[in-house]
Parts: structure tokens; C-alpha cells; sequence
């Protein structure tokens, strides 16, 4: 995940933390939801780069994809 999309999620994490209009079951919830998405980020992430490792060629096709 980049350090842009990690600053995001903590200021998301930090606004929820402080909100007094959610009750802590939301609160709860969203943080696992945060989290959630940041370890499905971060598999994602690992496993285009394990992949992109694979040959410069299919590095070449994921970043014209947009994907690195």
C-alpha cells in the first residue's frame, strides 16, 4: 500500500475514533472494515509483485495495466 493510501486510512481511522455521532458497535465495525481492506491491499500488493518478479515482460504489461 502506498504511504498516500496508508496516510488516508489512518486519517479515516483517526475521524472515526473521535466521532461522537457513530456509537462504538460502528465504530468497531468500521475499524474492522479498515482493516480488512488494508490486508486485502496489501495481499494484493505482494502478489503482483511476486508476480511482476516473474519477467520483466508481464512487470511491463501490469504497469501499462496500471497495476504497479
Amino acid at each position: 500500500m502506498s504511504n498516500t493510501n496508508l496516510k488516508h486510512l489512518e486519517k479515516i481511522k483517526d475521524t472515526i475514533d473521535k466521532s461522537n455521532t457513530l456509537t462504538e458497535e460502528e465504530k468497531s465495525d468500521s475499524m474492522k472494515r479498515i482493516e480488512e481492506w488494508y490486508r486485502e491491499d496489501m495481499a494484493s500488493g505482494t502478489f503482483l509483485k511476486e508476480l511482476s518478479d516473474l519477467s520483466p515482460t508481464i512487470k511491463a504489461l501490469l504497469a501499462e495495466l496500471g497495476l504497479l
